[in-house]
């Protein structure tokens, strides 16, 4: 009976693997797809085509890797079959868990990592659990746990981050000087040699890696290629400046190739290192049921077994690396991940921007402002100029003519692919554990810190997403060790009923994060008010631009209604939400003042009066936003702190205020969206009822101040509301002047139909 609950485990380990998988995928697909789909180098399909071959040929050169998750973290011969089976099931439940959190939110980490301490975590908590069932020592927890790993692991981690972006930060910045971002011209002078570099380094990882992990290369000639490196970069350099040359001579844009041969090392590698963290743990369980099976005393005998060379099953492997090629077409939460390191990488600082600032961001900011200021003052004035010059963003153009700009161009993404395939390469070759999420995420942010990408506008939000990203790769050591620990115990105890609960746990898990990730997605969808990447037809976007409006006064209107019904019923949690919607709101006032900016510099020199109008809405829409974010933060304010609730008079004014500023709002929405000039009218008689109604208010208001009716914050809550109530009918009336004076402008100047 005992083994057949392990057989049972051992199906559960490999449904498992699949299950890893595919969530695996999800999360490293950035590794290798962010600098092709950034640059938009080639149509997706032939990318993913590319990455696809990567992952097939990478699979094969998997099976030397295999060895980590048998007794690189804990030695297998002082665990028996069962103690290693709540081990591995442990690791596997808390890794399927981990993995799909972080791609639910969309943040990149490390699988390596993850299942590093997941294994080290397990077999922690059975080695205690051992230890104290026998009355030994807890001193001797260091005969069953390689704890040398681990901390290789953790080194790596430190090493690669800052090694990872300093180096992507320097090769770029010498790239651009050398090239600038008008690099066409200066490709073909000298982009054979710099790509023969490029190309040397790419190709050397390629053979680096797979010589490391393939088995069926002898181990002389993996040593021969480590021994022999700068020979074979130097032969590989000029093979690759020939051809290249060859390709300049033909007008072929040279990045493209070396972007794309890029992305197929990168995918090899991933397959080759990483699926070990997919389904090592299960082949390792795999085979420790073997070897139990063959003995006389399955359920005692010590595994030393897996302490040795064990045969790896191709077939098995095989299957694996369709599974994360079908994964890496379909998943949707990939493409997730992705977004995350291409939303902080992009070239563009008008595009909205993921994060927050944070203090510490703002503190790195000021920092570096202050280094930059130093090391310009040192600098010889004539090398400053030159160097301006030379860093000139304005000259940056598309490689493309696509609807949407890339988010870089396919110079920066190939200094990706050359420094990441460098820095994994090189500690490779000196056997130190650096993470290719690591280090490519960390190039890419350091590649994209030297183009100039994170400028003032959006270096605090940069760099706040940057440390969201590293601070969930330590967050990932964390919870992988302390879960997993936990769930050991838990299966341990409890047999098969642990096992029962913890898989209940997973599926309720899965679940919510599905739940959450469909939340954001459909977030993403609602939201319909866009950014306008390319602009092409002036008239075309100002109409959209004041769609956009008419939607964010909808959103005003309806948010405000419910503010003031929060407030007059003291419902702190509605007002609570209201006030994390102000976020949105402003964000999309953000992205319609981005969107005029556009417009605004398409408009010709003739179109004078129609730009300086179109200007005036910006200050209307900010006024719009900070009026409705003024209103529900002071209700939020007064409910939160338990302040006195309205007067009962108080709560009748206000809703007569809000009744008319409703009406406003949605005969300018009306007007906005169907130019329906004709209410303009309308809209003029009830700003002006409006005011009428303010003043009288004022008048009774007085009167409850003087009888002391009224307390002082009540007093500021009161007129504050209807203060910014006069503000917002005064500001929908400039929007409707404004719109009409512009559509008459156009009209008249194009004789263009807006309709």
């Amino acid at each position: 009976m005992g083994m057949e609950l392990l057989f049972i485990a051992v199906i559960i380990l490999i449904a498992f693997a699949i299950f890893d998988l595919v969530v695996g995928v999800s999360n490293d697909a950035v590794n290798f797809l962010n600098s092709s789909f950034g640059s938009r180098v080639a149509p997706r399909f032939v990318i993913m085509i590319i990455a696809s071959l990567g992952i097939i040929v990478g699979v094969s050169f998997s099976s030397g890797m295999m060895e980590v998750a048998r007794k690189g973290i804990f030695n297998p011969q002082f665990f028996n079959m069962p103690e290693l089976m709540v081990i591995f099931l442990a690791v596997m439940i808390t890794d399927i868990m981990l993995l799909d959190l972080f791609n639910t939110y969309g943040l990149p980490t490390s699988t390596t990592v993850s299942i590093v301490f997941e294994l080290l975590g397990g077999a922690v908590a059975v080695s205690i659990l051992k230890i104290l069932q026998s009355g030994e020592s807890l001193i001797t927890l260091s005969q069953y746990i390689n704890t040398s790993k681990a901390m290789m692991i953790i080194f790596g981690i430190l090493l690669s981050v800052v090694v990872a972006f300093i180096f992507g930060a320097l090769v770029q910045f010498f790239s651009r000087i050398l090239f600038t971002f008008d690099y066409t011209k200066r490709l073909k002078r000298y982009g054979a040699l710099w790509g023969g570099v490029a190309l040397a380094f790419i190709t050397y990882f390629i053979l680096v890696k797979g010589a490391k992990g393939a088995t069926f290369i002898p181990a002389e000639t993996a040593e021969w290629i480590r021994n022999n490196a700068l020979l074979i970069m130097f032969y590989i350099f000029v093979i690759s400046a020939v051809f290249l040359q060859i390709l300049l001579l033909f007008k072929v844009n040279i990045l493209k190739p070396i972007v794309l041969i890029g992305t197929f090392a990168l995918a090899m590698a991933f397959a080759a290192n990483d699926l070990v963290n997919f389904i090592g743990v299960p082949m390792a369980g795999y085979h420790a049921y073997n070897f139990a099976s063959a003995s006389d005393a399955p359920m005692t005998m010590s595994m030393g077994a897996l302490g040795k060379a064990v045969p790896t099953e191709t077939f098995m492997i095989l299957i694996a690396g369709l599974i994360m090629v079908i994964t890496l077409w379909f998943s949707k939460k990939a493409r997730t991940v992705s977004e995350t390191e291409l939303t902080l990488g992009q070239q563009s600082s008008e595009e909205e921007d993921k994060y927050e600032s944070i203090f510490l961001s703002r503190a790195i900011v000021r920092m570096m402002i202050g280094v930059f200021s130093f090391v310009r003052l040192l600098t010889p004035p004539p090398l400053v100029r030159w160097i301006s010059r030379r860093m000139d963003t304005t000259k940056y153009k598309a490689d493309n003519d696509s609807e949407q700009y890339p988010s870089f161009d396919l110079l920066r993404a190939s200094v990706n692919m050359m420094v990441a395939s460098a820095v994994i390469s090189y500690a490779t070759s000196q056997k130190l554990p650096l993470s290719t999420t690591y280090v490519t995420f960390m190039v890419s942010m350091g590649t994209s810190f030297a183009d100039l990408a994170w400028g003032r506008d959006s270096a605090v939000y940069r760099i706040t997403g940057v440390l969201t990203v590293i601070g969930g790769w330590f967050m990932t050591a964390m919870l992988a060790f302390t879960v997993s620990g936990l769930v050991a115990v838990t299966i341990f105890y409890a047999k098969g009923y642990g096992v029962g609960l913890a898989l209940a746990f997973v599926a309720f898990t899965l679940w919510k994060n599905r739940a959450k990730h469909g939340e954001i997605k459909k977030q993403k969808e609602i939201d319909q008010v866009f950014n306008l990447k390319k602009i092409t037809d002036v008239t075309d976007s100002i109409s959209t631009t004041f769609e956009h409006m008419g939607l964010l006064l909808h959103e005003i209107r309806e948010s405000l209604d419910i503010t003031l019904n929060a407030l007059i019923y003291q419902n702190v949690y509605s007002l609570k939400s209201e006030k994390i919607k102000t976020k949105r709101i402003q964000r999309w006032a953000n992205i319609i003042i981005a969107n005029v900016f556009k417009s605004m510099r398409l408009l010709q020199k003739e179109d004078a009066k129609i730009s300086y109008m179109y200007g005036q809405t910006i200050r209307r829409l900010q006024k719009l936003a900070d009026g409705h974010r003024d209103i529900t933060m002071r209700s939020y304010m007064h409910v939160n702190n338990n302040h006195k609730g309205l007067l009962t008079v108080q709560t009748e004014d206000l809703k007569e205020v809000k009744e008319l500023l409703d009406v406003i709002l949605i005969d300018v929405e009306t007007i906005l969206d169907n130019r329906e000039f004709e209410k303009y009218e309308t809209v003029i008689e009830n700003d002006k009822r409006l005011r009428e109604l303010a003043e009288h208010l004022n008048q009774n208001q007085i009167e409850r101040v003087q009888s002391r009716e009224s307390k002082t914050r009540l007093t500021i809550l009161y007129y504050s509301i209807i203060g910014n109530a006069m503000m917002m009918s005064k500001q929908n009336i400039k929007l409707i002047e404004i719109f009409s004076e512009i559509v008459k402008g156009i009209e008249k100047s194009t004789e263009f139909d807006m309709d």
